[in-house]
């Protein structure tokens, strides 16, 4: 059966821990593995904005020995002209995987059903795995590997109800983090994605929670993270926005609470003196550049293991 990375679940906890080594290996050795030697084509289309996404993933197809075929979404108009199905169906025999950064969740579950080949979601409105990925990749790299995961705290502060903040609850979890979540009581986390972390916690020693001050979520934590409070799409609701989020900025007082010595992770990009301070983004305690790089090293160590089982 052909396997793909739609949302962070999709990787079982040992699954997840086998792509992360293997990125671990491809942080040491960019050429470790060539899947892709051919070279094998893979498709990537940008329905949405893109920096980091578009760099690592085509850069690293092409260190796996393959092609990046980039679509361009406003050109393709998949779902509009033609069908996701039937798109799906042309793409999948041509190209050996499908990467897919997009709007809704189930124009890339029908992208899925149809292609015959993996689908990886690179972003969506309700999932960012790969983000994920590399912020675990980066956890590892500055906690002594793979095995330092399982039992650390994260906090994640901000927009508890978009994209990353889902990820870091189902990608977490999977980890064996304890994950919290701080964020106003009107920008929850989606009920069910919070149900389907705790059930996966529940299997690997972690837990998730989600609380409405900044200071609960972040005492004590071992990495603390933030991301944009207007997310592609919300741009017209950024006056509106920002308000309630005002008392989860990322400042030094509020680094200071959690513990010595904890990382600073941002999915980029950054709006200093919005959800993060100049001081601490660009202080000793931020990680963000060496998360941005991970993006290329987890990413193909993800499309290695896909391939592998395709």
């Amino acid at each position: 059966m052909t396997r793909h990375l739609l949302r962070d679940d999709d990787l079982s906890p040992a699954e997840q821990r086998e792509v992360l080594d293997l990125a671990l290996a491809f942080r040491d050795d960019r050429q470790a593995r060539t899947p892709l030697a051919g070279p094998r084509a893979v498709a990537v289309i940008f329905d949405k904005p893109t920096l980091r996404t578009q760099v690592s993933f085509l850069t690293g197809i092409a260190e796996l020995g393959g092609f990046p075929l980039t679509v361009d979404g406003t050109l393709a108009r998949i779902g509009q002209r033609e069908s996701v199905a039937d798109t799906a169906r042309v793409l999948g025999r041509q190209v050996a995987a499908v990467v897919w950064r997009t709007h809704a969740q189930a124009r890339l579950d029908e992208m899925a059903a149809h292609a015959g080949v993996p689908v990886v979601n690179a972003l969506t409105d309700d999932f960012h795995p790969c983000q994920v990925l590399a912020d675990l990749l980066t956890l590892a790299q500055h906690r002594g590997g793979t095995a330092g995961l399982a039992g650390t705290t994260l906090a994640y502060v901000g927009d508890g109800s978009n994209n990353m903040a889902h990820s870091y609850l189902l990608g977490g979890a999977t980890a064996g983090l304890h994950v919290r979540i701080g964020t106003p009581a009107l920008y929850r986390p989606d009920a069910a994605v919070v149900a389907r972390a705790q059930e996966v916690a529940a299997t690997t020693g972690g837990s998730v929670r989600v609380v409405h001050a900044v200071a609960e979520a972040v005492a004590g934590a071992d990495a603390v993270a933030t991301d944009t409070w207007v997310s592609m799409g919300q741009e017209d609701e950024a006056g509106d926005r920002e308000t309630p989020f005002v008392p989860f900025r990322v400042d030094a007082d509020v680094l200071a609470l959690a513990a010595p010595g904890a990382l600073v992770l941002h999915c980029l990009p950054a709006y200093r003196g919005k959800e993060i301070t100049a001081e601490v983004l660009d202080g000793p305690q931020s990680v963000v550049w060496d998360e941005a790089e991970n993006r290329l090293h987890a990413q193909k160590a993800l499309l290695t293991w896909l391939l592998e089982r395709a």
